[in-house]
């Protein structure tokens, strides 16, 4: 493929790869910062406690963006779109529970320092917010739909 898209594939697929790159740099940083800050202040507990944190902060911001861009397929075919809805929305659904299922999994370990956890977790999704926020800004997704502006 050159560096135009086909024209069933949404200009958002674009945007949200895009948003995956640079929410994993976001990540990564994150979890670089949360680590030192976390082994300073809690050893090795901390440093783990702010490597979850930043992974679970990462992953939750995959998953939306991954299913997304998967679900894309179906969205340009009027049949279909019920499809796409599901797959976002089962995801979605997949997530929240997988989230909630962690969170009661991990919040009696004795390894755990939930404070660093919880604060490199914020400043994970806070970041991909942003990288969201600018990524779309920047990506020139046009207003109107992509099958009006292909006639």
């Amino acid at each position: 493929m050159t560096g135009r898209q086909s024209s069933k594939t949404p200009s958002t697929s674009r945007v949200l790869r895009t948003t995956l790159g640079w929410g994993g740099i976001v990540a990564a940083v994150i979890a670089v910062l949360g680590a030192v800050v976390g082994g300073l202040l809690a050893g090795s507990n901390g440093v783990w406690s702010a490597l979850l944190g930043a992974g679970l902060a990462l992953l939750l911001m995959g998953v939306t963006a991954v299913t997304i861009i998967a679900a894309n397929r179906y969205a340009s075919t009027p049949d279909l779109v019920g499809v796409y809805f599901g797959i976002v929305m089962g995801a979605w659904l997949l997530k929240f529970v997988l989230f909630i299922v962690l969170v009661l999994a991990l919040r009696n370990q004795p390894w755990l320092q939930p404070t660093i956890l919880a604060v490199c977790l914020i400043a994970g999704v806070i970041g991909s917010l942003v990288v969201d926020v600018i990524v779309f800004i920047k990506g020139r997704v046009p207003y109107v739909g992509e099958a009006e502006l292909r006639k």
